[in-house]
Formats: structure tokens, sequence, C-alpha cells
């Protein structure tokens, strides 16, 4: 069985997995708590998703950032969004 399956995902579902993977303040935690998905599990969806050329720059990008690490973050970036950000569609955890 495969992810999307295992997981019920619909593609919009993928879109903003694939969106929050590729950015750099997001860690895999909140990929996790939003999706149930793992870092592994976020790393094989993306191979799956991606061209392999954009799967390659994006592993390359992800191997060495802190940020995408909860354990390697420092205290100064705390929050899965930014301050500012807005509403973001789509969520499945509410709004805080």
């Amino acid at each position: 069985m495969n992810l999307i399956e295992q997981y019920h995902l619909i593609p919009r579902d993928i879109d903003r997995i694939i969106g929050m993977a590729w950015e750099d303040r997001t860690p895999f935690d909140a990929i996790t708590f939003q999706f149930g998905l793992s870092e592994a599990e976020v790393i094989r969806l993306m191979r799956d998703q991606l061209k392999l050329r954009s799967w390659k720059v994006w592993r390359a990008r992800v191997q060495g950032r802190k940020t995408k690490h909860r354990k390697l973050r420092g205290n100064t970036v705390g929050r899965f969004r930014a301050d500012r950000q807005r509403i973001i569609t789509h969520n499945k955890i509410s709004k805080r």
C-alpha cells in the first residue's frame, strides 16, 4: 500500500505537504502533527511526487538545514508559522 492510500491523502493534502516540505522554517514535526507522516514518509512522498532532479535539489537542501529538524533548532525559531502569516486555507489543524 502506498502512502497516499495509507493516509487517505487527497491532491490538496499532497500539495500542502510538498509546500511545507519546501519551506525552510517548517519542521518535519509540523507535517507529522498535521498529517501524521514521519520524516521518512515525507521523504518517500517527495521522491514519488517530484521529478528526479527536483527531489535531489530538495534533498540536498533539507539534509543540512537546522530549521527542518526540531532537535537542531534554536529557541529563536519556535513556531510552525511566521508571526505575520495570514490564515492558510486547507490546514487540517484549527487556527489558534
